[in-house]
C-alpha cells in the first residue's frame, strides 16, 4: 500500500467511523467494522482504483459487515428480527464530517480521562494500539483491555450521537487528547521516521473545528496556537536523509512564517483574556521560540519564568524536564544538572530515553565529554524511533 493512500485511508477512518455510529449506534461493533472495511480497501484499491466516492465506498462495506456483525450478535441474544431491519436500504450517505462528534464522544464522562484518551486516539487519530500504549508508558496488553473496556463502556450508555450538553465538563479531555495525537506525528515514538505528517495535521484539524466550534475558550485558541507555532518548525527539523536537526541547528529560514504568523496572533489576543491555562503558555513559549532569529538570542530567562508558571499550573514531568533545559540554558549546565537530579526519581519518565538526552547535552555544555557519551548511548537504547536512535549515537561517537 502505498503512501498516499494508506494517507486517505487514515483521514478518512474518522469520518466513516461517525458516520455508522451517527446511523447505527453500537460503537465498538463499528469501530470493528471500519477496520474491516479499510482491510478490504487496502487490498482491492491499488488493483482496481480508488472508487469515485471513496468515503461513501467504505461507508456501504463498512455499513454491510456491521449488519453482519449485529445480525450474528442479536441473533445469540434471539432478537434477529430487530437486527433485520437495520439492512442497509440504499440511503445516501450525508457528506458531513462527524469527526468532532465522534472526539466528544469516546471522551465521555464514564471513562477514566486515560480511557478517554486512548480510545480517542484510537478511533479518531488512528495510532495503533502499540503507539498509544507507549504514549502511556504502559504494557500493550494493559491498553488493550484499557480500549476495549472503553468501548464496551460507550456503548452500554447508549447516548445519542451529537455533540453532547456537557461538553464543556468534557473539553479538558478533548484537548489532551488533540494534543498527544500532535505529538506522536510530530516525534513518533517508533519506526523509521521521525515525523508522521498526517497525524499532526489531523491534530491541527481538529484543533481548528475546536476553535469555529468554542472561539471564546482561551485554552482551545491556546492549543491550536501551541500545535501551529510547533508545526512552524516541521520543515526544517530533519535533514536531507531524514535525520533529526535539534532547534539550535536548524536553519530558521526553513520555518512556515504563515504558521507562526498566525499562532502568534493568536496568542496574542488570547493572553489578555483569560484565565491562563496550561495551552496558552506553553504556546507563548513557543512562540518566544519561533520569533527569536536565531538560536544565540533566545530569550531565555523569558522562557524561564514561563515554566515557572506553568509548573505551578501542572505537574508534569514532562514540563519539568523542558524547565530543566531552559534553567541550563539560561543560567548554567550545573544548575540543570542539579535540578535534574530529582527527576530522575520520577516514575512517571524515570525510564523515558529524554532524560539521559537531557542529562548527557547538559554534562556536555559543562565539559564532561566521557559522562555525556555515556548518557547519551543509554539514551539511544531507550527510545524506539530509529531517527532519534541515530542521531544520539551521533552524538555520542563526536565525543
Amino acid at each position: 500500500m502505498t503512501s498516499a493512500l494508506e494517507d486517505q485511508l487514515r483521514e478518512l477512518a474518522p469520518r466513516v467511523l461517525g458516520a455508522l455510529v451517527r446511523r447505527y449506534g453500537h460503537f465498538d461493533t463499528a469501530e470493528d467494522a471500519v477496520q474491516e472495511a479499510l482491510l478490504a480497501a487496502a487490498q482491492q484499491w491499488p488493483t482496481d482504483g480508488v472508487p469515485e466516492s471513496p468515503r461513501g465506498w467504505l461507508i456501504t462495506v463498512a455499513s454491510r459487515r456491521l449488519t453482519d456483525l449485529l445480525r450474528r450478535e442479536q441473533s445469540r441474544q434471539r432478537r434477529e428480527e430487530r437486527v433485520a431491519r437495520w439492512a442497509l436500504q440504499g440511503e445516501p450517505v450525508a457528506d458531513t464530517d462527524d469527526t468532532l462528534v465522534l472526539l466528544f464522544m469516546c471522551c465521555h464522562p464514564a471513562l477514566s480521562p486515560a480511557s478517554q484518551i486512548a480510545l480517542t486516539l484510537r478511533a479518531v487519530g488512528g495510532l495503533t494500539t502499540t503507539e498509544i500504549a507507549r504514549a502511556f508508558l504502559v504494557p500493550e496488553a494493559t491498553m488493550t483491555r484499557r480500549i476495549t473496556r472503553a468501548k464496551t463502556a460507550v456503548r452500554e450508555d447508549g447516548s445519542r450521537f451529537t455533540l453532547p450538553a456537557d461538553r464543556e465538563e468534557r473539553l479538558g479531555a478533548v484537548l489532551h487528547v488533540v494534543y498527544l495525537i500532535f505529538n506522536e506525528g510530530y516525534t513518533t515514538t517508533t519506526g523509521p521516521s521521525l515525523q508522521r505528517v498526517e497525524l499532526a495535521a489531523e491534530a491541527i484539524r481538529l484543533a481548528r473545528l475546536l476553535h469555529r466550534l468554542l472561539p471564546d475558550d482561551p485554552e482551545v485558541s491556546g492549543l491550536l496556537a501551541l500545535l501551529l507555532l510547533t508545526d512552524a518548525r516541521r520543515p526544517a527539523r530533519t535533514g536531507p536523509h531524514g535525520e533529526l536537526v535539534p532547534m539550535a541547528e536548524q536553519d530558521r529560514a526553513r520555518w512556515i512564517p504563515e504558521l507562526i504568523k498566525e499562532g502568534v496572533d493568536l496568542i496574542t489576543a488570547t493572553l489578555p483574556h483569560g484565565p491562563i491555562g496550561p495551552y496558552q503558555l506553553q504556546a507563548a513559549i513557543a512562540a518566544v521560540h519561533d520569533e527569536s532569529p536565531s538560536a544565540e538570542e533566545t530569550d531565555w530567562p523569558q522562557i524561564v519564568a514561563l515554566y515557572e508558571v506553568l509548573l505551578q499550573l501542572t505537574d508534569n514531568p514532562m514540563i519539568a524536564l523542558n524547565h530543566v533545559v531552559a534553567v541550563a540554558m539560561s543560567r548554567g549546565p550545573a544548575e540543570g544538572l542539579a535540578l535534574l537530579d530529582s527527576l530522575e526519581n520520577d516514575d512517571r519518565i524515570a525510564k523515558d530515553h529524554r532524560v539521559p538526552a537531557v542529562r548527557a547535552h547538559l554534562l556536555e555544555m559543562s565539559g564532561d565529554r566521557a559522562a555525556a557519551r555515556t548518557a547519551y548511548e543509554q539514551a539511544a537504547s531507550r527510545t524506539t524511533s530509529l531517527p532519534q536512535q541515530r542521531y544520539l549515537h551521533t552524538r555520542a561517537s563526536r565525543l
